[in-house]
């Protein structure tokens, strides 16, 4: 932050490498004071530890978090478990600004952790079902438009060859989506 410091009241991205690696996120949405804070590896339980320095530090205007797809790969978690961390993360940060806008990406479908989609979805479903009872919530469903209608599975050409991470095409995927939502 030293060197580069953060715009006045961003619009904070946090959570995991599909936040960190997409570090063009800004050219996405010129205009929006965009401060990208996710980390490789990280899930629910790092955000909400670190929300305080990783993003109420930075008062922000508007919180989009990406989260949960590696408490179900690597985190020994269930779909239940990413729902309740998440509605703590979400009651941690309205507690300090209760008027935040926070929007959640739906954990995406990838080639490489496909066997993990129904727990995905069911996480997604509650998830989901939470913010649509909550004032200055966005459920952001990137499900669908990373789907191929033909073969109901990932679309190739979205994804590096790791199929875990997105390349540009899936980043301008969610972009798409995200751009009616950020303020």
């Amino acid at each position: 932050d030293r060197q580069t410091p953060p715009p006045k009241a961003p619009i904070v991205f946090v959570g995991s490498s599909s936040f960190a690696f997409w570090t063009d996120v800004k050219t996405y949405f010129p205009g929006k004071p965009i401060l990208n804070r996710g980390f490789g590896g990280s899930e629910l339980s790092d955000a909400l530890h670190f929300a305080d320095r990783v993003i109420l530090a930075y008062t922000p205007k508007q919180v989009v978090i990406y989260a949960g797809e590696n408490d179900l790969a690597i985190g020994n978690k269930n779909a239940v478990d990413v729902y309740r961390l998440f509605v703590q993360l979400f009651g941690k940060l309205r507690r300090a600004q209760p008027a935040l806008p926070i929007a959640y990406v739906a954990i995406k479908p990838s080639p490489s952790r496909w066997k993990l989609k129904p727990e995905m979805d069911q996480a997604n479903r509650l998830i989901r079902r939470y913010l649509r009872r909550q004032r200055n919530a966005a459920f952001i469903d990137v499900v669908p438009v990373m789907l191929d209608p033909a073969t109901a599975r990932p679309k190739p050409g979205i994804f590096k060859s790791d199929s875990l991470h997105m390349n540009a095409e899936g980043y301008k995927l969610w972009a798409e989506l995200l751009r009616p939502v950020l303020r």
